[in-house]
């Protein structure tokens, strides 16, 4: 229709309008009308495109072959210039970012890229933005979606996250085995210092075996010394009590 001098223009969209070669303002979403036959109408889309980046072998700087995927979104937010400053602002998009993803991942390390993937976006993001801006394109976001490691290295990375693991549970039972050494040497002072205080552990520990049926219970030396030491002062308050008995009767 726009060769009959009549389009429409949707609301994400904007056109373009080229009379006898030269451009002319663009026009804004609703009916527009043309000069038939001399004015000729290229609509341009605003909407943000989703561009994927296909997986590439990348080098990275230690020497490390690895696939990299991303995804990338960006709209155009100049019409005339990306109609007029490029030919194609898909494909020239497509290309622009698979170089710039290759060039930032193989200037860093592989431990880099595994663990500082938003510096990386960020970093792949500002590049293609000093990039496009002349062609009217924002480049809105930019993420690598997958990382592919070599078999070996995935190997070699499992083993080294489970001596890791390792040393962590090695480190942390040493501590406790500290920390419990700690513990008994100060129950030891305590014990030292009141020896009661190891008789009322040993009837603890005989309460919680008599809560289980059908156990044997074996006693401590240090609770027999302590029914020894109890039948002595039992006897010998016994034995001063018979003289004192005798006494009050011969009166």
């Amino acid at each position: 229709m726009s060769s009959l001098g009549v389009a429409i223009v949707r609301q994400y969209e904007r056109g373009v309008v080229f009379r006898f070669g030269r451009i002319r303002p663009v026009r804004e979403p609703g009916i527009r009308f043309m000069i038939p036959l001399v004015d000729r109408m290229r609509k341009v889309s605003l909407r943000t495109v989703t561009m994927p980046v296909p997986s590439q072998q990348v080098i990275t700087r230690d020497n490390v072959s690895i696939g990299v995927a991303a995804v990338a979104y960006f709209r155009r937010v100049d019409p005339v210039r990306s109609i007029v400053a490029i030919e194609n602002v898909q494909a020239a998009m497509s290309q622009i970012a698979q170089t710039t993803v290759r060039n930032v991942v193989g200037r860093s390390n592989l431990d880099h890229v595994l663990s500082e993937t938003e510096k990386l976006n960020e970093a792949i993001k500002t590049i293609l933005d000093a990039t496009t801006e002349r062609w009217g394109v924002l480049v809105e976001l930019v993420e690598l979606k997958d990382i592919e490691l070599p078999q070996p290295m995935q190997r070699a990375m499992a083993r080294e996250a489970e001596a890791e693991r390792e040393k962590r549970g090695k480190i942390i039972a040493a501590e406790g085995e500290a920390l419990s050494a700690d513990k008994l040497a100060e129950a030891a002072d305590v014990i030292a210092k009141h020896p009661v205080a190891l008789q009322l552990r040993n009837l603890q520990v005989l309460s919680e075996i008599a809560i289980e049926r059908n156990s044997t219970i074996v006693f401590p030396a240090q609770l027999m010394d302590s029914f020894r030491t109890l039948n002595s002062f039992v006897g010998s308050e016994a034995g001063a009590f018979v003289p004192e008995a005798r006494e009050r009767s011969a009166r």
